[in-house]
């Protein structure tokens, strides 16, 4: 017997094959993510789509006929041999062997889509804010009971009185339970009655009442309820970013397009990995502002730098919303290193304040797209490389091409576990 399934192919079927391959090939899908991550605009830097995988290494182990042994086959459409013929080899020996550059068509990578959520849980897969043992309170959860409606099974100091009343009551009405007054009232007509054959029918119908009053009890089990409660998770400890860019003039686009992409990877990795994480966007030129989503990555603005006045607006924003000693406060600064001449006393000041506050404060410095990374000499660099020998919580790094910006992040945010076990 055979049987042929023709159902159509649900959505998802092979949910469970693409992870097994996501598994197999996680070294080879981080790799094409980060170069995926390269060249793609903002709004679509994390959407998904498509990824080139090597074949090499894709292969896995199969079951085949082994050599050797007497078999036949069945050949359908066969008009070129018969039984007993020697089949000849295909050319190239047995399977073949791929093309060599300049042999012929070689094969191509393999193409693999991801869905949004496949490209994100690989791209946080190592990641995470500075300073574990806040980051474990700032995911630990404790759950505080809630009322969530009521149950017919529950403890005896749990039981609703009043639900439990008004079903009780009715279903006596439903059931038409006789009332006591009813038949009190019909006690005293049969006191009062003479007339032995009227008595007798009203003795009669009041132990008809009485019966059918056992019989619909007061309170029946099925009227009972119990106050219900469900656990809702409450946050143990707070955590709030504080994002701060510079939009002045010296800000070329190149460089806003630099420092706009580490917030988005910094935006995604937060709202995908934390629930309880507070987004504080200040962006700034002479003066700061506090700013929406929308306003900091596509607003438009220019003017003078002064940097004090981004560092300003952060200390005042914690001191009215952050307590530092409920909040555990981050920080990510992107500027090109100008700043005013006379505004650099103010901002080491305010930096040095700032600093003890916070769990990790992240510095980036954006440059021309033909600018080395590995020197920089501006004055707003050797003035925080200054104050990062005092081991206060900075780290700075400078990016010039769009290719560095993933690997710059990822060497900011990635879990201190994995270092901690190199370090000697």
């Amino acid at each position: 017997m055979h049987i042929v399934d023709r159902r159509l192919n649900p959505r998802g079927k092979s949910l469970e094959n693409r992870q097994r391959f996501l598994r197999r090939m996680k070294g080879a899908v981080q790799q094409a993510v980060k170069r995926s991550l390269q060249n793609r605009n903002i709004r679509d830097v994390l959407d998904g789509g498509e990824i080139s995988l090597p074949i090499d290494g894709m292969a896995e182990p199969s079951l085949r006929r082994g050599e050797g042994g007497i078999s036949d086959h069945i050949l359908p459409g066969n008009r070129a041999f018969v039984e007993g013929d020697i089949l000849p080899r295909p050319p190239g020996g047995r399977g073949g062997k791929p093309k060599n550059a300049g042999e012929g068509d070689g094969e191509d990578g393999f193409r693999f889509v991801l869905t949004r959520e496949e490209f994100l849980d690989v791209f946080l897969d190592d990641l995470e804010l500075p300073d574990l043992a806040k980051r474990r309170l700032a995911e630990t959860e404790e759950e505080t009971p809630i009322r969530a409606g009521y149950s017919v099974s529950g403890s005896p100091s749990n039981i609703a009185v009043g639900r439990t009343t008004k079903l009780a009551m009715m279903r006596r009405v439903a059931l038409g339970r006789p009332r006591r007054e009813e038949m009190e009232a019909l006690q005293r007509q049969i006191e009062e009655c003479e007339d032995d054959e009227s008595r007798l029918a009203l003795e009669a119908k009041l132990k008809s009442l009485r019966e059918k009053s056992r019989r619909i009890p007061y309170i029946d089990p099925l009227d009972v309820r119990y106050r219900r409660f469900e656990n809702e998770p409450k946050p143990v400890a707070k955590a709030v970013m504080f994002c701060l860019m510079d939009v002045s003039g010296s800000m070329s686009e190149h460089m806003k397009d630099l420092a706009k992409r580490f917030y988005l990877l910094l935006y995604l990795f937060l709202s995908k990995r934390y629930k309880k994480v507070e987004i504080v966007f200040i962006r700034h030129t002479d003066r700061a502002e506090e700013v929406d989503e929308e306003t900091f990555f596509y607003g438009p603005a220019t003017g003078g730098t002064l940097v004090s006045s981004a560092l300003a607006a952060m200390r005042a924003i914690i001191a009215a919303r952050f307590d530092p000693a409920e909040w555990n406060i981050y920080g990510a600064q992107a500027s090109d290193g100008d700043n005013a001449h006379s505004d650099g006393n103010l901002t080491g000041h305010l930096l040095r304040e700032i600093l003890p506050l916070c769990q990790y404060f992240a510095y980036i410095e954006v440059g021309e797209e033909g600018g080395d990374s590995s020197i920089s000499r501006s004055p707003l660099w050797m003035l925080y490389d200054g104050i990062r020998s005092e081991a206060l919580p900075l780290s700075m790094r400078k990016v010039c091409r769009r290719g560095e910006i993933f690997p710059v992040f990822h060497d900011l945010f990635q879990k201190r576990e994995a270092q901690a076990r190199v370090t000697p």
